[in-house]
């Protein structure tokens, strides 16, 4: 049997094969351009809500995941409680008018946006 691609035959089928690989790449580029900035907000959003619930865990040894204390525990729970009472608890123990054995110095180790951040999660959390 005999090869029909022979020649400028072949040279022409190589050249369409590159121009259609050429073609494919230039499209997958602008798809995944195309993606990225029309889901940018979603990826903030995604790394802000990231970013809280890495907060909201190095609360977990005390308070329990999502702030649901295990039943019978001493420290409270702080899911659902509004997010005012622990964002003014979290000053207290910061300034040290609230009494505490340890809290007063994990809450100094949280900014003011980072409070914010903590009560509003918890406050969500029923």
């Amino acid at each position: 049997m005999q090869n029909r691609l022979q020649g400028p035959h072949l040279n022409n089928f190589k050249i369409c094969i590159r121009k259609f690989h050429i073609r494919q790449s230039l499209i997958c580029i602008s798809m995944t351009i195309f993606t990225f900035i029309f889901s940018t907000p979603t990826i903030a959003s995604d790394s802000s809500q990231l970013n809280t619930r890495a907060l909201a865990a190095t609360c977990a040894n005390c308070h329990g995941t999502d702030g649901k204390a295990q039943k019978d525990a001493i420290v409270p729970g702080l899911a659902g409680l509004k997010a005012d009472y622990i964002t003014e608890q979290m000053k207290a123990f910061k300034s040290g008018t609230r009494a505490a054995t340890i809290m007063h110095q994990i809450a100094k180790g949280y900014n003011d946006e980072q409070v914010k951040q903590l009560a509003d999660y918890f406050a969500s959390q029923k």
